[in-house]
Order: structure tokens, then sequence, then C-alpha cells
């Protein structure tokens, strides 16, 4: 079975470096696509399942933004189960100085490489292994300027009411970007910030061997 990933807001699949899907599961990436102008969440998240071979059964795993986009993918089409990773399922789970940023209209005014700099400031300063520092420095810096300015407008104008099932929510206790306290994991990480899938990734290979549907033997893809 396939289990496709969505990486965060101006970020790629380099996030899921260390993430191992359960045996019989092969990984495949969904990459970003320029957005249209003033397009809703629900319409880019629409063009990327041009992304997916639906004629066969797969799984979403969606980090951040990306797990927002798999909420919104998975609303549209049916995969086996949906799981997503410091992020949140519904649009009311958003914290409230988002929903005031929305109104004020501040995503469409912030520039994206003030975004840029604070977000390389903060993992910097948090991320403890000298090869995650290099990577998520990286990653950030080679995110598309336009598309992060549109996914942040794009956030917060997002309005969603319904969550698909299944759906798995894996959520750090202390997650700085999606505070837990505005939103109801079904799995959570003591002590774990934004990005644990770089910081504790034996943790999450640990709960997707638990939480992805069983793939039997006669089903599981040919080795390459």
């Amino acid at each position: 079975m396939t289990a496709y990933f969505i990486s965060g807001i101006g970020a790629d699949d380099r996030m899921f470096t260390h993430i191992r899907p359960p045996e019989g599961y092969q990984a495949a990436h969904i990459h970003w696509i320029p957005p249209q102008k003033n397009e809703a969440l629900g319409a880019y998240a629409s063009r990327l399942i041009a992304q997916i071979d639906t004629s066969e059964p797969f799984v979403l795993i969606g980090l951040s933004l990306g797990g927002i986009m798999a909420v919104e993918i998975a609303k549209r089409i049916a995969p086996q189960c949906t799981i997503i990773i410091s992020s949140i399922p519904l649009s009311a789970h958003l914290p409230p100085y988002f929903k005031v940023a929305g109104q004020l209209g501040l995503g469409r005014i912030i520039p994206a490489a003030l975004l840029k700099a604070a977000t390389s400031v903060k993992h910097f300063l948090t991320m403890k292994t000298p090869a995650n520092r290099r990577l998520i420095q990286s990653v950030i810096w080679s995110g598309d300027d336009k598309f992060i300015h549109w996914a942040l407008n794009a956030v917060l104008e997002w309005n969603n009411t319904e969550i698909p099932s299944p759906l798995y929510h894996v959520h750090g206790a202390r997650d700085e970007v999606f505070p837990i306290g505005f939103t109801q994991p079904t799995h959570i990480i003591p002590k774990a910030g934004h990005m644990f899938l770089l910081s504790r990734p034996e943790e999450v290979n640990n709960l997707l061997r638990v939480l992805l549907p069983t793939v039997s033997p006669q089903n599981a893809p040919s080795p390459a």
C-alpha cells in the first residue's frame, strides 16, 4: 500500500528523512504546486489529488500544513486512514491569535523572508543535533516565498468543520505553532514541540506501525 506524505508550509519531503513506513508500505511524496490567485485551501487540495493513484488503497500522512491538506484531500477521496502530525483537523482549532491575524489581513502583508528568519532562529536554538540543524535550515531557506505567503493567508482564512474518518492526530504536548490546548489529538508525544518529527522520529515510526492498516503479504508491494 502507498503512504502519501505531505510536508509543512514552505518545506519538502526532507522533513520525513527519518520516517520509515511499516513493512508492506511504500512511501510517496505529494509535492507543492503553484497556487492560483486567491485560491482557497480546499480548492488547492483538490488539485493535489492528481498526484495520488486512487485506483489502489492508500493512506495520507501530513505534517503541519500538510496535515490540513491531508484533511481536505480525505474529505474528497477515500484513504484507508489519515494521519496528521503537528497539525489540526478543524479550523476551530486555530489559536485565537491566528483568527485575529486573519481578520486583520496580516497574512497578506507579512513578508515571507521575515517568517523564514524567525523560524530559522527558533529552530537553530531548539534543534539538538547539528545534522538536524543543518537540515531544517536548508529546508527553511529553500522554501518558495510566493507559496509561503499564499499558504499563510490561506490557513488564516481556512474554514472546515468536517473530520474525515478514520483520522489519527499525533501532536506534541509543547507544540508552539498549534498549542495543544486548542486542539484534541488522539495521540500525544510528551514534552515534544512542533518539530518532533525530526527530533524524535522513532516514536513516530513506532506509532505508524500501530496506526496504519495491516497489509497482508500477498498485497504488499513487490521489491524494486
